[in-house]
């Protein structure tokens, strides 16, 4: 299964979904299609981008039910009460959401940069009810789902380093392997002590959630 469909198998039923940063509209086409939306709204900052996602969902342009904005991040964008952003790196999601608001209900797709992601809507008082990981053979993904309120969770060190779910799922374990493999890899390049310590920090971290995955699954 490719990321795009893993990711649609995140979003709940809306009156108005918006898929910002959409590149093709895949997403939205999910939505529109299987009638979990009324009607949808595309954004990209990029006008190519947005014109690959208008052509697919040309069908709804025309019947009223799409409406398609180039615009950075949540600019111009009003009325949505669910919102996916997908594709993009954690601190970019954060300047978007920093710049314009945090959505209702949002669903976030961080390509890097999650722990960042979590602390800050954390710290916007948001509450995160699906925080996990998840594959497509190749790559692996974290995704954070939530609403604008109803916060005041608390995340141990693992929880905001990897997500709550995460440490339920047995895909963390193949990612964390992977990622302790790189690591383990790094101190065979001559760094300085300071820089190999804080390695083997890093290390011992890993291996204390992987033993906690070991346990949960």
């Amino acid at each position: 299964m490719d990321r795009i469909e893993r990711l649609c198998a995140f979003l709940d039923c809306c009156r108005v979904f918006a898929d910002v940063a959409c590149d093709h509209g895949y997403c939205a086409e999910y939505m529109l299609k299987n009638g979990l939306c009324e009607s949808a709204v595309i954004s990209d900052i990029s006008e190519k981008s947005l014109a690959k996602a208008e052509k697919l969902l040309s069908e709804f342009t025309a019947s009223g039910k799409c409406r398609a904005v180039c615009c950075d991040g949540l600019e111009n964008i009003d009325g949505a009460d669910e919102v996916l952003i997908a594709g993009i790196g954690g601190a970019e999601i954060i300047k978007i959401l920093q710049n314009a608001y945090i959505p209702e209900k949002f669903i976030f797709q961080p390509m890097k940069n999650a722990k960042a992601l979590r602390k800050y809507l954390l710290q916007s008082g948001c509450k995160i009810i699906c925080d996990d990981l998840f594959t497509d053979g190749k790559k692996y993904y974290f995704v954070i789902k939530g609403t604008r309120t109803g916060g005041g969770q608390s995340y141990l060190k693992a929880q905001l380093e990897y997500g709550k779910d995460s440490l339920f799922n047995p895909v963390l374990k193949s990612y964390i392997k992977e990622e302790l493999s790189k690591k383990r890899g790094y101190l065979m390049r001559g760094l300085s002590e300071s820089a190999q310590a804080e390695i083997q920090d890093e290390i011992r971290f890993m291996e204390e959630v992987l033993r906690e995955v070991d346990r949960n699954t």
